[in-house]
This record gives C-alpha cells, sequence and structure tokens, in this order.
C-alpha cells in the first residue's frame, strides 16, 4: 500500500543528495512531489528519475533564504498539483570551516540565512496551506549537529540547533490543528557535499566517529522522513529523530 496515496508535498534541496532521496522515496510511495532546489540541473535530473520511474513530479526553483521564494513555492505546488499536505525544508549548507575568532562575517550570515532562516521562512508559507488542505505534516533536516558542537563549524552548528528549537516551537504552536512538525539529524552520510570536501584521511577519520563502522546512506535518511509523514507516525509531534549510526551515543 503506498503510504502518501494522494497526497502532495514539497522537498527543498531535492536536486541532489538526501533531498533527492526524499522526493524519490515521497513519488515512490505515491504523493506527487514539488522538487525544489537552486540547481536546475539537479532538480531536473530528480523529477527525469522519479519520471522513469512512473512517479509524479515537477521543478520549481526556489532560493530558501528569500522569503518570497518560499511563498512562490507553495503557491507553485497548489497551482501544479491542486493542493499542499507535507513539506520537508531540507536545503542546506556546509560553510566555512574556521574558529569563531577567524570566522567570517559573510560566511556566518550566508550559513544562518540558508539553514536556519530558510527553514522559518519555508515554514511561514508552508503552515498556512497545509493548514487550509485539513493538515499534514512538516519536516525540517537538522543534523547531529544540532545536538552537539563540531570544532571549525560554529555557524552550521548554531543554524542546526536553530532548526531543532524552532521546530519545537513550530509543533507547540500547530499540533492542536492538524499539522505534526518534526525535525530528524542526519549523521555523516555520503552525499556530494561531503564527498567534495573531504580528503581520504579525513574521510577516514570521520567514519571512526560512526559507531556503525561507516556513513550513512541518503535513502536510510529518506526512510525515516517518509515515517514521519505518513499517518504511521500519526502521534509524533515536536520529536528529534537522529539517524546516525551511533554517532550521538559516544
Amino acid at each position: 500500500m503506498e503510504m502518501l496515496k494522494n497526497k502532495v508535498a514539497l522537498v527543498t534541496g531535492a536536486g541532489s543528495g538526501i533531498g533527492r532521496a526524499i522526493a524519490l522515496k515521497f513519488a515512490e510511495q505515491g504523493a506527487s512531489v514539488v522538487v525544489s532546489d537552486m540547481n536546475e540541473d539537479g532538480g531536473g535530473q530528480t523529477v527525469a528519475m522519479i519520471h522513469e520511474r512512473n512517479g509524479i513530479a515537477s521543478f520549481f526553483k526556489s532560493n530558501v533564504s528569500v522569503a518570497s521564494d518560499g511563498e512562490a513555492l507553495v503557491n507553485e505546488s497548489v497551482s501544479k498539483f491542486g493542493a499542499l499536505h507535507i513539506a520537508v525544508n531540507n536545503a542546506g549548507i556546509g560553510g566555512v570551516i574556521a574558529p569563531i575568532a577567524e570566522y567570517p562575517i559573510d560566511a556566518w550570515e550566508k550559513v544562518i540565512s540558508i539553514n536556519l532562516s530558510g527553514v522559518f521562512f519555508g515554514m511561514r508559507a508552508q503552515i498556512p496551506k497545509i493548514l487550509g488542505f485539513g493538515g499534514g505534516a512538516i519536516v525540517n533536516i537538522s543534523s547531529i549537529l544540532g545536538k552537539v558542537g563540531f570544532s571549525g563549524s560554529s555557524a552550521y552548528v548554531a543554524a542546526k540547533h536553530g532548526v531543532i528549537g524552532l521546530t519545537q516551537n513550530a509543533a507547540l504552536e500547530y499540533a492542536a490543528k492538524g499539522i505534526r512538525i518534526n525535525s530528524v539529524g542526519p549523521g555523516f552520510v555520503k552525499t556530494p557535499m561531503v564527498e567534495k570536501t573531504m580528503t581520504p584521511e579525513a574521510l577516514k577519520e570521520l567514519i571512526a566517529l560512526h559507531p556503525i563502522g561507516r556513513l550513512g546512506e541518503a535513502s536510510e535518511v529518506a526512510e525515516l522522513v517518509l515515517w514521519l509523514c505518513s499517518d504511521k507516525a500519526s502521534f509524533v509531534n515536536g520529536a528529534y529523530y537522529a539517524v546516525d549510526g551511533g554517532y550521538l551515543a559516544r
């Protein structure tokens, strides 16, 4: 049975990595998916992959750090597929690696604008639409670094901690109105963002931080997000779920 049959979902940052895996999983489970990304080529590839599997999807270019783009994205979802029931705020960047006293101000502002303000702008636009179609679910992608620190990544860590708090607050405000809002904290996952920025030696050290002995797969994160957005998670709200191979248990 398709877990998201007759649902309309949007996924930001769906042109690659975790966002793509979520979009593919949603479509596989019956949802009509609006794939959003700044990368038109990547987003188009995700849509093509969904179509190859007989799924329903369309692409819409959107910059999550621009509030008006968040509004345009939800309007596109309704215009294209007639409703909005599910949103996944996944778009994010890693940012500069530097100690706090040397962290560039412009780099800080860019990470916060995309990774934290982008989630706020997204929910601010998504919630009224989802309410208008009878309720649904939102998942915000945080990180294991939303719970602990990571030397050199102050902006990313601050933003991802903020995503968890923002998620909890939104969950309190809209639980009684019919929207469940949760966050997911992936460990380090094999995505282009990780693979492009890591030397082989650094990658080995990173793997060693995960007791399970490997990095995660984007599809493993997608399975958790699917469950949270489905009726199977009907009593789950305001929660943070790590999917991290034991990283946080160390």
